[in-house]
């Protein structure tokens, strides 16, 4: 249940602070308040009184998605910048979390496995319920130095090059194991290529894509 609290302190800071707390939410990003009374400090310190609020959660799965990664990257001490972006002719349910500076490399990993590794955990992270309520789903997208653009680059490039050996030796290629994102990549460009189709085989965790040759 959503509920709404009232909590005091001897600023508003502070009593959004206690919000924060009593709530149970990650940062003040998660809550609305209204400020009901500014603080007073009465004088000679008599009279005076707190400030006192009205405040109740935000159940924004992005913005938990965000404080997780905000803690990860603070947690390993990385020197990095984290930005939450629109995902460009997305709904508003897919968000992207863009990681830049000079440590960011250490979150790619080998062929972007440790991203995709904190990619999943964010969405996790986005879409838990928190005190009995489940925020509306959003996608989590995670990047660090535009990585994924550029490995979106390297895999058309193989695609492109493994249709052209195919075409040429008349004989099908594997590739080795992928994610699906990165498969769903390699089947569209191949799709442009005339002569040439793709076939997924293997088990889920090490599922290849083989490229062969179209009967005419």
């Amino acid at each position: 249940m959503n509920k709404e609290i009232i909590t005091t302190g001897k600023t508003i800071d502070d009593a959004v602070a206690a919000a924060v707390a009593e709530l149970g939410v990650p940062s003040k990003e998660n809550i609305e308040y209204t400020v009901i009374d500014e603080p007073k400090k009465g004088l000679f310190g008599i009279g005076a009184t707190p400030a006192k609020i009205s405040a109740k959660a935000v159940f924004k799965g992005e913005l938990f998605a965000l404080d997780f990664i905000n803690q990860l990257v603070k947690d390993m001490g990385l020197d990095v910048t984290v930005e939450m972006k629109d995902v460009e002719g997305s709904d508003k349910d897919c968000k992207l979390i863009d990681i830049t500076g000079e440590g960011a490399g250490a979150l790619i990993g080998h062929h972007g496995d440790t991203l995709d590794s904190i990619q999943y955990l964010a969405n996790l992270a986005a879409n838990k319920r928190v005190n009995g309520v489940k925020p509306d789903y959003v996608k989590i997208t995670v990047d660090a130095e535009n990585y994924r653009a550029k490995r979106e680059n390297t895999l058309r490039e193989l695609a492109r090059r493994m249709a052209d050996k195919v075409l040429k030796q008349k004989r099908s290629v594997m590739l080795e194991p992928m994610n699906p994102y990165e498969r769903r990549i390699i089947h569209s460009e191949i799709q442009n290529i005339e002569g040439v189709s793709t076939n997924s085989i293997g088990s889920e965790n090490n599922r290849k894509i083989v490229i062969y040759l179209e009967e005419k």
